[in-house]
């Protein structure tokens, strides 16, 4: 179907589409950096989906029973950003789009969750936003049998494109989804057959229809330019009793020269294939210009969702105030104020009874205290439940046949079971964490480094996490791995020596409304080093003295984990020899790099040598604590977050990293 026939046979579908394709066009041009090509690909399939089945209100962007949709292909960033302004996003402005890829506009490179409302998720790195979109619907399957259909009832719409079928992530994601029959998810394949390098033959033959089929998906066809066939297909999939995928046969770069091409993936930016596309398109309008007939158009598709969402809103209201405050409760994460008691409870035991445990055990005692209590947990593990301890008695399994259960089985799916935690946290009303051995966070880090870009406080659940796990090998002892986490920003990494730490550890990261958590926990068992109780959680102060040195101190021994026991051994040791020995437990770095200079110093002051225990590399911020005053006479110039979206140079000049800034740091230390 070319060009000609759409525009005869759908006029006003080809204006609202267009008007996609044309800003699209106008921002990377005006950035000179970006992707047009797949927004002008698939313009028709989002006009129709908006138009005709996405449930929402551009006016009530956090409706909790809103419709999702997700741009995996988050290169395209400009199809979100400029359905979100055609169809009343508040702060999706003209000026915003204008100022694509620059410096403090929302509309970074790649939709980043957080910066307006209506983008669901960070994506960019391929695949991701498919793993999410899993997590999504099986939060919406847990949320409908919790608090029925009339409360909580959609869809997840998630926009592929080969590249993230050909991320491995994309298997484990799409192989859960088939397992739990996940039928409010439906996948819209951006199928173009271009990349970078060429086209998609020159890397990967898959058939992937099939592969979808073979992992319990119904699949569906059409022409991904024709409104009708869209329309078709996309219902079809919404009446499948499984997850759909629909094979969207588009052409990238539509109707420019570069249509077609690896060209045509990247920035079109070049004034004479700009006007002729425009041309093609019949499009007579200037940049950024929109007339009023087609804006006003999209906006009635921004507002088709309003009395659905007020209607909702009324059956909200018409729940017990109990039960209504309790559905508020969890999707602002805030936690019962009884579970502050539940652990204090336990950390009294724990003192009393000085149990010796390995900490994953520790974790799952706490577990047993914490799950019913937040009845919003939904735990897991990939294929290690009985190493991990992460399931307890009360949860009941997650599975087609039980929506309530509340432990789902990921399956060797590291990579996937991160991803899908992320989406359940970006879906909201539900609290994720699931376990694997600390090794194999390689297979997850991708997710976990979204998690802590995105502010979600999902809880990773690392267990075997040393040398200590035994005779597996090196193949399965994390050395690096706590350096890794230490190393990412906005990320807690909790290492507790016994029972009371970990709960402690656990109290923390439930609390987290923005940070996720890494809970580095033993195999083997480790004796219990808190001996009296406090109602005060001191691993929130990230380290603490856990035993003073007898006569003067001369030596501070900082331990995290399972080397909390060595350290408080080795001191005996010395102290023995007359050797003045302070043990500091340091469960968390970067709690303790949060508190005060006036506290650090009390905990580390000057003068004693320092030794750090910890079974694993030096790195990832243990020279900080072990150098002390010594460092004081040091600097650094460089990150201490994450990145942004703008030109480099502005980038490099906003971040501090710049010759005049290291000038001046050097003559501040003289």
């Amino acid at each position: 179907m070319d060009i000609a026939t759409l525009r005869a046979q759908a006029p006003d579908h080809w204006n609202k589409a267009s008007a996609i394709r044309v800003l699209a066009l106008d921002a990377v041009a005006a950035a000179n950096s970006g992707h047009s090509g797949m927004p002008m690909g698939m313009a028709d399939v989002a006009t129709v989906l908006f138009e005709k089945h996405l449930k929402f209100d551009a006016a009530a962007p956090d409706w909790p029973d809103r419709d999702r949709f997700i741009l995996s292909a988050g290169h395209g960033s400009m199809l979100l950003y400029a359905l979100l302004h055609l169809t009343g996003y508040q702060d999706m402005t003209l000026d915003q789009l204008r100022n694509f890829r620059q410096w403090g506009a929302i509309t970074a490179g790649h939709p980043e969750y957080g910066h307006a409302k209506g983008i669901e998720t960070t994506t960019g790195p391929l695949g991701q936003g498919l793993a999410n979109a899993v997590g999504f619907a099986m939060a919406e399957e847990s949320l409908r049998a919790r608090w029925g259909s009339k409360i909580q009832d959609h869809h997840t719409y998630v926009v592929a494109g080969d590249g993230c079928l050909m991320e491995g992530i994309s298997h484990e994601a799409i192989g859960l989804a088939g397992k739990h029959q996940l039928s409010r998810l439906i996948v819209l394949w951006d199928n173009n057959n271009i990349t970078i390098d060429g086209t998609v033959d020159m890397a990967c033959v898959t058939d992937q229809k099939a592969r979808f089929a073979a992992a319990g998906w119904d699949v569906f066809d059409c022409n991904g330019h024709d409104p009708a066939e869209i329309d078709r297909a996309i219902t079809a999939a919404k009446a499948s009793p499984r997850p759909a995928m629909v094979a969207c046969k588009t052409h990238i770069a539509l109707g420019s020269s570069a249509q077609d091409t690896s060209k045509g993936h990247g920035a079109l930016t070049d004034a004479q294939l700009i006007a002729d596309t425009r041309k093609a398109y019949g499009w007579e309008h200037g940049p950024f210009v929109i007339p009023a007939e087609i804006k006003q158009a999209w906006e009635v598709i921004g507002a088709r969702g309003r009395n659905a969402r007020k209607d909702w809103e009324a059956r909200l209201a018409a729940l017990s105030p109990t039960r209504k405050a309790e559905f508020e409760r969890i999707f602002a994460r805030e936690v019962p104020n009884k579970l502050a008691t539940a652990i204090r409870k336990l950390k009294k035991q724990a003192v009393a009874d000085q149990p010796k445990l390995a900490t994953r055990a520790a974790s799952e005692a706490v577990l047993k205290v914490v799950n019913p209590i937040l009845g919003e947990t939904l735990g897991g593990s990939a294929d290690l439940t009985g190493s991990n301890n992460t399931k307890t008695a009360d949860l009941g399994t997650f599975e087609p046949a039980n929506r309530k259960g509340r432990y789902v089985y990921y399956g060797i799916r590291e990579h996937a079971m991160a991803a899908a935690m992320n989406g359940m946290a970006l879906h909201g009303g539900v609290r994720p964490y699931g376990g694997t051995f600390m090794a194999f966070t390689d297979y997850a880090r991708p997710a976990m480094r979204l998690s802590a870009l995105m502010g979600l406080p999902v809880v990773y659940v690392m267990t075997h996490d040393s040398i200590g796990l035994g005779e597996d090998g090196p193949t399965h002892q994390p050395v690096e791995h706590l350096a890794i986490s230490r190393a990412t920003p906005n990320t807690l990494v909790f290492r507790p020596a016994d029972q009371v730490e970990t709960a402690e550890a656990w109290e923390i990261a439930l609390n987290q409304k923005t940070t996720p958590s890494v809970l580095s926990l033993s195999r083997q068992g480790l004796s219990a080093v808190r001996k009296a109780y406090g109602a005060r959680n001191l691993t929130a102060q990230g380290a603490y003295v856990l035993a003073e040195s007898d006569g003067k101190r001369r030596v501070i021994l900082i331990a995290t984990g399972s080397e909390v026991e060595i350290a408080l051994k080795a001191r005996a040791l010395l102290q023995a020899e007359g050797v003045g020995t302070r043990v500091v437990s340091m469960p968390c770095m970067e709690l303790f790099a949060a508190q005060d200079d006036a506290y650090r110093k009390r905990v580390l002051p000057a003068g004693p040598v320092r030794i750090g225990v910890e079974a694993a590399v030096r790195a990832g911020g243990w020279d900080r604590w072990l150098l002390g005053e010594r460092a004081r006479k040091s600097d650094f110039v460089g990150m201490t977050g994450f990145g942004a979206s703008a030109p480099a140079g502005e980038l490099f000049k906003q971040f501090g990293i710049t010759a005049e800034v290291v000038a001046d740091r050097a003559k501040a230390l003289l």
